[in-house]
């Protein structure tokens, strides 16, 4: 039977209640802290391990998380310089990236400050935050809303909505970090990716402007491949926007991933015309997640479907502006199977 329960996880330095929701259906049970709106764990009927990355404790996400299972906004990704202009209007966001550039919405961001639960039922919970006029430099109030529910079929749903009352930037993405298989690292999974193109970046790891052709090079994911490849006898890092689709869409599904261990395969399906893959090459944390395990290079994979990174400052990716009276929403379904 599927069931709800809301409990204590902790306490923000701030006198916050951190709480956390139990959800199950479709196959599926899910943890959601109110804390940056987080998938604290996620397990699959039949499946003994979790499929993401995740700690047991608050103050372990506080001191160590990666943005594990957030969702990082107002605009996730990185915009440079943290500069950007709006209707002729010129904006400096905090620098929260090695004091160069801007990342998910700022050290302040909604991926690490507590959400409010507006409804909640056995397979589903909506949270809400309110990210205030000129927070981290951001213009205009955004309301968001996550919703996440778990269907028939093992399906996770996330959808995402905002609203503003000032023109302003806009992007949230669901930033879990998946393992299929709880292995040490995910260099063996498979993907699969319906992208023709990703976006090179710098040292900075901006996006230079170019669209490149994935034809000929490691990121060609078109036929399914493992996710640990090289390049030049080097090992590839990959923390890249692929590139979907030139504009929002109705949702399709853009990819697969599967584990030749476990035999469970991940489908993503979005409406998003981007998805950054980070394959997690930079984590490492110092104290034990779920399952005791401990969280090194490529623990976990990340598939965060959003608009492309630093889009305002580049007149051929996709917009991330949003207007008064409109609703950006954002869906994106993660569907489970066991093989």
């Amino acid at each position: 039977m599927a069931s709800s329960q809301i409990e204590t996880f902790g306490t923000l330095p701030s006198g916050e209640t951190v709480s956390r929701v139990r959800i199950s259906g479709g196959g599926l049970t899910a943890h959601v802290l109110t804390y940056g709106a987080v998938i604290q764990d996620l397990r699959l009927e039949g499946h003994t391990p979790s499929l993401v990355l995740g700690f047991d404790r608050l103050q372990d996400y506080l001191a160590h998380s990666p943005y594990f299972g957030a969702t990082p906004g107002r605009c996730a990704n990185r915009i440079d310089g943290g500069r950007f202009t709006l209707d002729g209007t010129a904006y400096q966001l905090a620098l929260n990236e090695k004091g160069i550039g801007h990342l998910h919405g700022g050290s302040d961001g909604t991926g690490v400050r507590n959400w409010q639960i507006t409804d909640h039922a056995p397979d589903r919970v909506t949270l809400s935050i309110t990210d205030p006029d000129g927070r981290a430099g951001y213009p205009g109030n955004a309301r968001i809303t996550a919703a996440y529910t778990l269907l028939p079929g093992g399906v996770l749903s996330v959808v995402y909505e905002t609203v503003t009352d000032r023109p302003t930037l806009a992007n949230v993405c669901q930033h879990s970090y998946f393992n299929l298989d709880g292995a040490d690292d995910i260099n063996g999974h498979i993907l699969q990716l319906a992208a023709e193109h990703y976006l090179p970046v710098d040292d900075r790891l901006i996006p230079t402007g170019e669209i490149r052709a994935v034809a000929g090079t490691a990121f060609d994911f078109r036929s399914p491949a493992p996710m640990g490849r090289s390049e030049d006898g080097k090992a590839v890092v990959f923390d890249h926007n692929f590139c979907l689709s030139p504009d929002r869409v109705e949702k399709r599904s853009v990819g697969r991933i599967t584990s030749p261990v476990s035999h469970v395969a991940l489908e993503i399906a979005t409406t998003e015309p981007g998805v950054q893959f980070y394959a997690g090459g930079y984590v490492n944390v110092p104290v034990e997640g779920h399952d005791g395990r401990r969280y090194g290079a490529n623990a976990g994979f990340c598939m965060e479907t959003q608009v492309w990174p630093d889009a305002i400052n580049h007149a051929s990716f996709p917009s991330a502006v949003l207007r008064p009276g409109d609703v950006l929403r954002q869906e994106t379904d993660y569907i489970f199977t066991r093989g």
